[in-house]
């Protein structure tokens, strides 16, 4: 099955095709390719559009302890590099140049391909979503990047890329969500699970925050949202509850009778409650003393 992005592809190759390049990277239960050739290490230069511009400093220094003991299982993915034809540019195995170098390797696998900027940038993409730690909105984002700049389909993505469409549709619908809430799913404050009980809720801020602030479960959210304007009985610490319109009148009430500014504080669902009283000067003092001994 061969994609065709808006525009066609000089090449004509698919993200199947791109797929079965993209290998996860240290994988030691995987068969190990054949190179094309071996290079040295010097020869071989990072992607300066590559997505990815984190490395976990232990998990390299990991890969890097395998590389040197094992070596590279899998080649590195490369293009002759544009601007010069004697150096290769990498378009999927970043990691592993890195390990590389730590492990003092001299010289590295390859599996040259000549494929154009936009292939290189799709292989790139792919290849971030194989990584093991990315998080539900990174993935998400990056289905969304294969989507709408090439063109795929939900469904031509999960049959390229071993997901079902359900998987990519759930990720994808994430990114609906408040910034604030995609946040707390990229920092692993909130699972995927929780966050998809929030989708289209137009509080789900603050679930959110309420769900942080009392470890709730999934089940636990998923409750709160049915319950609906009930959370107002457990206000969040610093978030403000409307009062009811009863209350309000029976301040307007007080603070007509007395003329003083009268504040009734009284939380939904208790019993109790307090109310304040302002008064501008002592004669108003006097009025309010009299009033309550009834003289």
């Amino acid at each position: 099955m061969t994609l065709s992005p808006k525009k066609s592809r000089g090449l004509g190759r698919g993200l199947s095709a791109l797929m079965s390049d993209v290998t996860t990277e240290g994988a030691s239960n995987t068969s190990p390719r054949r190179p094309d050739m071996l290079v040295p290490v010097e020869q071989v230069r990072p992607n300066p559009d590559q997505p990815r511009r984190t490395f976990a400093e232990d998990a390299l220094q990991e890969l890097a302890a395998s590389v040197a003991e094992k070596g590279i299982i899998q080649p590195l993915i490369v293009r002759r590099a544009p601007d010069n034809p004697d150096m290769y540019e990498i378009v999927a195995g970043e990691r592993r140049w890195r390990a590389a170098q730590i492990a003092q390797l001299h010289e590295i696998p390859i599996l040259l391909r000549d494929y154009n900027d936009t292939e290189v940038l799709e292989v790139a993409i792919i290849e971030n979503i194989q990584r093991a730690d990315l998080n539900p909105i990174d993935e998400a984002a990056s289905y969304r990047q294969l989507m709408d700049r090439f063109g795929h389909t939900q469904e031509q993505l999960a049959s390229a890329l071993g997901k079902s469409r359900s998987h990519i549709a759930n990720l994808m619908r994430l990114l609906g969500l408040p910034d604030e809430v995609q946040q707390y799913l990229v920092s692993g404050a909130l699972t995927a699970g929780h966050a998809r009980a929030l989708i289209g809720n137009d509080r789900a801020a603050l679930l959110a925050r309420e769900a942080i602030q009392r470890k709730l479960s999934v089940r636990d959210v998923e409750k709160l949202v049915k319950k609906g304007p009930a959370l107002k009985r457990r206000p969040i610490t610093g978030t403000p509850v409307p009062k009811d319109p009863d209350t309000i009148q029976i301040e307007n009430e007080l603070s007509a009778s007395l003329k003083m500014k009268v504040t009734i504080d009284h939380k939904e669902g208790d019993e109790g409650g307090k109310i304040t009283i302002v008064y501008n000067s002592l004669d108003q003092l006097d009025d309010l003393l009299r009033a309550l001994s009834g003289n």
